[in-house]
């Protein structure tokens, strides 16, 4: 815990406040008042600002901590017998504006994810800002029987985005929230997705549809998993997919059994 503490960064309350009237300003407010959220997010700062902006704020130490994380996620993918395709960022106005932009992917595709808003840098800080989904939850929290039900949209946002090219790369229970879409209706969110290497799509495919399976397989079952995932992917896909299985499994952030998993990937194939 005291490693965690210390790759962990912290912004000054007093640049967090900057940030937020920075926000406020930009968007005709006359005053601001944030609120630090309570979050495992070891590469930002998450505020929301007067209730109507969810807001990211990145340090240089963010920045750093996402390269050593991005050398480990490459060296892991070298293990999975392909090179690796993560790509580091150069500074917090850079890591932020990528998300944006992804996120902005996402929308033109039909893809739901908050709305992307700007992206822009404020005393050294990289600061994005989205949309705030005041209510909701996050894959793992689901019971098994609705985390089952939203299978099938997970896995068909996924192909959609990968059809596109566009890699999501940081694809984790998480990541994945459930919240009332613009009619009223829960419907999966994406966000956070990281930087992939242009020209890596069929290898960033397969690694995000191995953590797919890997955050629902421990709540559905991995034969409920597969079966809808095979919906969308073909069986040559799942098969390049379990090739990272072994990879995924060593992340601190997914527990899954990888061998019921891989099975049942190689009975579909069969």
């Amino acid at each position: 815990m005291a490693f965690r503490r210390l790759l962990k960064a912290t912004v000054p309350d007093s640049a967090l406040e900057a940030v937020a009237e920075e926000v406020a300003t930009r968007y005709g407010e006359s005053s601001s008042e944030y609120e630090s959220l309570e979050a495992d997010n070891w590469l930002s700062v998450p505020l929301v600002v007067n209730e109507q902006w969810f807001v990211k704020v990145i340090a240089d130490q963010h920045t750093l901590l996402h390269g050593l994380l991005t050398t480990g996620r490459n060296l892991g993918a070298l293990s999975s017998g392909t090179e690796g395709f993560f790509e580091r960022f150069s500074t917090p106005y850079e890591m932020a504006e990528h998300e944006l932009e992804s996120t902005s992917r996402m929308h033109e595709l039909g893809i739901n994810a908050p709305v992307p808003i700007e992206a822009f840098e404020h005393d050294g800080f990289g600061v994005l800002v989205l949309e705030y989904l005041p209510s909701f939850r996050t894959l793992d929290e689901l019971p098994p029987a609705e985390a089952e039900s939203f299978a099938p949209e997970l896995f068909e946002n996924l192909s959609r985005m990968h059809e596109a090219g566009l890699a999501h790369g940081d694809l984790r229970e998480e990541n994945v929230l459930v919240a009332p879409d613009d009619d009223g209706e829960e419907a999966l969110y994406f966000i956070d997705a990281t930087r992939v290497r242009e020209g890596a799509i069929e290898d960033a495919t397969a690694y995000d549809l191995a953590c797919a399976l890997a955050s629902l397989a421990p709540h559905i079952g991995a034969t409920v998993t597969v079966e809808a995932a095979s919906e969308f992917y073909s069986a040559e896909q799942l098969l390049a997919a379990r090739e990272f299985l072994d990879f995924v499994k060593m992340r601190p952030d997914h527990d899954f059994d990888g061998a019921l998993v891989k099975g049942e990937i190689e009975k579909l194939a069969a």
